[in-house]
Parts: structure tokens; sequence; C-alpha cells
């Protein structure tokens, strides 16, 4: 497993269907040694924190094994590192592999898998296709969030070391499928709603598409 880029953007505007948006998606390769916070990655920041960043998403991740689906599937050939938004660009590590609650360590930070991505309008503007985000969340494809358990640094080329597995062990396919596509399934969303890993907001709705109250642990 392996971290081939890791990818920053400060905020900035632009325009959308007449208007102007913040937005930090545009992600570009940076080299050397980067140094990795509570919050987030020196020099990345996100323009939406609602949305956006915080202690559960400080750094996304995206596999690269994805980029060459997506390229047939968009007929394109200019990818580059950093395309869907994503702060790492990994190999090795695909959603149907991590579990929710993984920690990773790369360099010498370690994290922690939190939750997957749930797409938003902003993708769509980075791929210059406003439905896109409907079929990156279809296609399952999509990513996953994590925590920063140990602050520290990292770079491109820095091997990437499984330390625990997570508790539950719900990987993150699992997780979104069952969130947007599988609301029915009772017993998985109970399942779900447990594990301690996974992000607040998730857990309360599972808990509520479960019909049983949530827990809480402050993450």
């Amino acid at each position: 497993m392996k971290l081939l880029s890791v990818n920053v953007s400060l905020p900035r505007p632009v325009d959308y269907q007449g208007r102007t948006v913040e937005t930090g998606i545009f992600k570009s390769p940076v080299s050397g040694r980067v140094p990795v916070r509570r919050l987030n990655l020196d020099g990345d920041g996100q323009a939406d924190l609602t949305g956006h960043g915080g202690v559960n998403r400080a750094v996304y991740a995206y596999p690269y094994e994805h980029y060459g689906h997506w390229a047939v599937e968009l007929g394109q050939d200019d990818f580059s590192y950093g395309q869907f938004g994503e702060n790492l660009t990994v190999e090795g590590l695909t959603e149907e592999t991590v579990n929710i609650g993984d920690v990773i360590r790369i360099g010498t930070a370690r994290l922690e898998v939190s939750q997957p991505r749930p797409p938003c309008f902003k993708l769509g503007l980075r791929m210059g296709q406003p439905t896109f985000p409907k079929a990156f969340l279809a296609s399952g494809r999509v990513g996953f969030y994590l925590r920063v358990l140990e602050e520290g640094e990292f770079g491109a080329g820095d091997d990437i070391f499984r330390e625990a597995l997570g508790v539950g062990r719900m990987t993150v396919r699992e997780i979104s499928h069952l969130l947007h596509f599988d609301k029915g399934n009772r017993e998985a969303a109970a399942r779900a709603a447990e594990l301690p890993a996974l992000s607040q907001p998730w857990r309360e709705s599972f808990a509520g598409l479960a019909g049983k109250p949530s827990t809480t642990s402050g993450l």
C-alpha cells in the first residue's frame, strides 16, 4: 500500500451557474514532506465547514485504482493527481478493503478511517459535469475521510501501514451503500449505528433508520 501523491488547495472563488462559490476542491500535488495537523494538511483548506473539514473529515483519500474506471467512463485522458478533490491519492486501499475505524500510519502520522465521502455539487464543478456526483455515488467509488490520531508528516512515495482493523469490520463501501441505497436494512443500520469510529452524524442517521437511539462518543 502506497501514498502516490499529496494534494492541497486553499479555497478560491469559482464561477458556477451565474454565481460565485468558494471551493477548495481544485487540489494540486505538492512535493516534499507535508505536515499533518489535526484539522487538515499544511497548505490545505475547506470553504464550507458544514459539509467538509473538521476533526472527522480532516483528510480525504481516494484510490488511484478508480482513475482508470473514470477515464473510460468519462472519455477523458487528462486526469492528474487530486482530480477528485482528494488530499491523498492512494494505492492498495479501496472501499471494499478498508473498514470504518481502520487505523493507518503514513510517515509519522497516524490516521483513522471515519466515513465515506458523500459528494456535493462542487465535485461536478471540478469535473465539468454537473451530474457527475450522482454517478460517483452510485458507483461506490467514493473514497474515504480520515481523522488525525497523531500529527506528523508524510510525502508522496511513502508506504502505508494498516496498524489496526476497525471494530465491527464494516467496509467503507458497505456503509456508503447502506446509507444511500439500502435504507430498509434495519439490521445492518443497527450495526452501523454502533460503530465507535463512524462520524457522529452518520451514526445518528443509521440509528434513525434502525429505529433506535444512537450512541455518542463526541466523534
